[in-house]
């Protein structure tokens, strides 16, 4: 079968892999695999089934439509969903068996009322000011909760945060935070169910935060969520974006290369024109970023394009419908998504995040 023009190759066995490497590094009771956001574009129903196969024994997802996809997909695992339109249909995800994350006492409240005894896990703000009860509001909060699971309208599955990364110090102060709200919990004889705070970074990096379950993120598709921890995980990069080479050109010396001559050539070189773009998730902002073609490494030169991008090859045997590959395995001798997310001054969430629909995504 022909490869499609633009294709980022998934690999289910990585992701597989992957959840069994970390459910060995940073073991748990429980493991929620995050396949959020398209499985981080790696497409969530791929991801969710590989990671359950591996031994995972709960999802994350940011809101209810991704959670129902995972239903309608045939995925009855427990779900967790946490991030909500004021109008979404608790009551529809309570009878699905969707666990809601809940941030607000209007959130519990619209819970409790869904005549269906939703699950529910309590997000709580230990710090990163973005959804979750704040410290000011525990107090009645927690007799509401425990007055709507005294009334049988909802059930207390989990108590959960997220830490910011920020430093060992503001991290510690986090899981402090977190602590006490547990013990406001406790304090109104409920028991707190699963507990979960750490994400893949923290999971690896502060044991006292894993408690009853982490969640595995970034790590899940085979990169280190941090920078310092590139090279020190057993991971396998569970995507390969790569293009065709639509056309070659040689040009003399001093060609200008793309928008705004951002690159001019320092000598007679061969051109090498790949149809990916920002359009289709490459980051404009990227400089002087590796792109293989055949066994060898070139660099991807002037100003990224909408729909295209050029690299120079030299004079590299090269030839139209050659692959090139921007990102992948680099224990298959491709560039990794960290390279050309330090190229771009960002990060590797955000390009496997955003690759857009012109890019099909196939099964390795």
């Amino acid at each position: 079968m022909t490869r499609p023009l633009r294709e980022a190759r998934i690999s289910a066995s990585a992701i597989g892999a992957n959840a069994e490497a970390m459910r060995r590094l940073v073991p748990t009771r429980h493991t929620m695999a995050i396949v959020k956001a398209d499985g981080y574009g790696h497409g969530a129903v791929t991801a969710a089934r590989a990671a359950l196969e591996a031994g995972v024994d709960h999802l994350g997802v940011a809101d209810l439509d991704e959670a129902f996809e995972l239903r309608a997909a045939g995925i009855d695992a427990p779900v967790l969903a946490w991030l909500h339109d004021p109008e979404a249909d608790f009551a529809a995800a309570a009878e699905a068996g969707i666990m809601l994350g809940i941030s607000s006492r209007e959130q519990l409240a619209r819970a409790a009322a869904t005549g269906h005894r939703a699950t529910v896990h309590v997000k709580v703000d230990t710090g990163l000011s973005r959804n979750g009860v704040v410290e000011s509001e525990w107090a009645a909060f927690v007799d509401e909760l425990a007055a709507a699971v005294s009334a049988n309208t909802v059930h207390l599955g989990g108590v959960f945060s997220h830490l910011s990364n920020t430093s060992p110090d503001d991290d510690r102060a986090q899981v402090v935070a977190f602590e006490r709200f547990v013990d406001a919990v406790r304090s109104v004889d409920l028991d707190p169910g699963i507990r979960h705070l750490a994400a893949s970074a923290a999971a690896l990096d502060h044991p006292a935060a894993r408690y009853d379950m982490v969640r595995l993120g970034l790590a899940l598709y085979g990169i280190a969520p941090e920078r310092h921890l590139r090279g020190t995980l057993p991971l396998v990069p569970a995507m390969q974006l790569s293009a065709r080479v639509v056309g070659l050109k040689r040009v003399p010396a001093g060609s200008g290369v793309s928008y705004g001559y951002l690159h001019r050539t320092a000598a007679p070189t061969t051109l090498a024109l790949v149809p990916l773009g920002y359009a289709d998730g490459v980051p404009r902002a990227a400089v002087d970023a590796p792109v293989r073609i055949g066994d060898a490494v070139h660099r991807a030169v002037g100003r990224i394009a909408m729909d295209q991008l050029i690299v120079d090859v030299g004079d590299a045997p090269v030839a139209v419908g050659d692959r090139a590959v921007l990102w992948g395995n680099p224990a298959e001798g491709d560039p990794s998504v960290d390279e050309w997310a330090d190229a771009a001054g960002t990060i590797a969430y955000e390009l496997v995040t955003r690759l857009g629909r012109r890019v099909h995504r196939t099964g390795a």
